[in-house]
């Protein structure tokens, strides 16, 4: 019975390392599926890639896998439109699938991504996913003329960032948890392991962008904010505004519109001066981060026993590029220039960061546990189970992958110009490759100007909205 049981197991994991490339496929759902979108949402072919995105999306109401990523894509993509109601009531299926998956890390996600990798768990989002989800539904309001659905949405945002910091401690710990009682055996130490100094050079000399960033306060996104501030502003929520200006000014100082904004709402809320009349563009630039994989091969002396293959793999960002460095906004024989308002670059790349220790543990448990698989089959009978270890070994490769998903519609960077209302209302926006797009504001006290650029060479999609 014994010899009967042990053929069946070897006969299972030479099967299953047989169909490791077949299992990989399925391991690693992204890459190929986001370098296609990618492909058409940079060449501004924005009916394309909406149909992809709605295709790929299996149930909104029982979200699986990709569910929510797709409907991210497929939001933004009918922003950039200006299907603006489609783009909202996708953004609530978003925030209702964020709802859905909002007890994180269940028992069965934890083992999933041991006995695989984190591509078995379904896509949750981010938190910046979240607060852009709330900002985008404001922004689409606002075009639309319903203020005060932007109010509650702006303040969603506001309270999502607020949330965040206890609401990660809170995920870290349970994650912590349940690691612990999945590896109570001690197959692989991942508590020393994932701070081994030798781990640590090897990802640093792979990823030395994980260490060498310029951080935002955790997140927060300085652009929902200021926006924020700004709507605020024009509503005459004096009080409101001011804070809000103020966090945005501590986060980006640099900036002088987001200073002078903070200075006049400052004045304002002291009875000394009300704003003056004011035209503010919005600039959402170019392409944000996307990921890709690199490995990591773990030192042997984690792992007790012989082992064929021990390694794992990483995801890491890969910054793209802006449609153009900045626009410049021409306004009664005045010339200026937009200035970046919120980094995305900088927004994902500090919650990225926060979550990397994590990211590391979880591939290292996942390793060990594979690795373990190959010892005890080895140990059985070295001589005779040497297939089997084998073929453990191979599903072990095979599934060592990264997760690669991340909400890749969103821009590179948001930038602003606080500019005074022109006296003819008219407006030139002019980019350093020569294009010209002359906007017309009709007479108001305040105007928005919020326009989006994937790429230069595609024509930009420009709401302008006055108050």
């Amino acid at each position: 019975m014994y010899h009967k049981n042990l053929n069946s197991l070897r006969f299972i994991f030479y099967t299953m390392g047989l169909l490791s490339i077949v299992i990989v496929a399925g391991c690693n759902p992204g890459r190929q599926r986001m370098e296609e979108f990618n492909g058409l949402y940079q060449q501004g072919q924005f009916h394309e890639a909406e149909k992809f995105c709605a295709d790929k999306i299996n149930n909104h109401t029982n979200p699986g896998r990709e569910d929510l990523l797709w409907a991210l894509q497929l939001a933004a993509v009918q922003r950039a439109q200006k299907k603006y109601d489609d783009s909202t009531l996708w953004f609530d299926r978003c925030e209702d699938m964020m709802k859905t998956f909002d007890p994180q890390w269940r028992e069965t996600d934890i083992i999933g991504t041991t006995l695989v990798n984190d591509n078995i768990i379904p896509y949750r989002g981010q938190t910046y996913d979240g607060i852009l989800v709330n900002t985008y539904k404001a922004l689409n309001f606002i075009a639309i003329g319903k203020d005060d659905l932007a109010r509650v949405e702006f303040n969603r945002a506001m309270e999502r960032q607020t949330r965040a910091k206890e609401k990660y401690s809170d995920e870290i710990q349970k994650e912590k948890d349940k690691l612990d009682k999945l590896n109570a055996d001690k197959k692989v130490d991942y508590s020393k392991s994932s701070d081994n100094p030798d781990i640590k050079s090897r990802i640093q000399q792979a990823y030395p962008q994980i260490y060498e960033f310029e951080a935002y306060p955790d997140f927060t996104n300085p652009f929902s904010t200021y926006l924020a501030g700004v709507f605020f502003t024009i509503l005459g929520d004096v009080g409101k505004a001011r804070d809000l200006l103020r966090e945005s000014a501590g986060m980006v100082p640099d900036n002088p519109y987001i200073q002078k904004d903070f200075e006049v709402s400052d004045r304002w809320i002291n009875d000394l001066a009300t704003p003056e009349p004011t035209v503010w563009v919005f600039f959402e630039n170019g392409v944000g981060p996307i990921k890709d994989e690199y490995r990591v091969d773990l030192p042997l002396f984690l792992f007790t026993g012989h082992v064929y293959y021990a390694g794992i793999a990483l995801p890491r960002l890969v910054e793209r590029w802006p449609a153009t460095p900045r626009l410049s906004v021409q306004s009664n024989g005045q010339t200026f220039q937009t200035e970046i308002v919120g980094d995305m670059d900088r927004v994902i790349q500090t919650e990225f960061a926060k979550e990397y220790p994590w990211i590391i543990t979880r591939a290292i448990v996942a390793a060990g546990t594979k690795a373990a698989a190959q010892v005890a089959m080895l140990q059985q009978d070295e001589n005779s189970n040497q297939l089997a270890a084998a073929a453990i070994a191979l599903y072990s490769w095979a599934t060592t992958t990264a997760d690669l998903r991340i909400w890749s519609a969103l821009p590179k960077n948001f930038q602003v110009a606080r500019i005074p209302m022109p006296v003819d209302g008219k407006l030139d926006i002019r980019s350093p490759q020569g294009y010209t797009y002359p906007i017309v504001i009709h007479p108001c006290r305040y105007a928005i100007v919020y326009i989006k650029m994937v790429s230069a060479l595609i024509e930009p999609t420009i709401e302008v909205t006055a108050y």
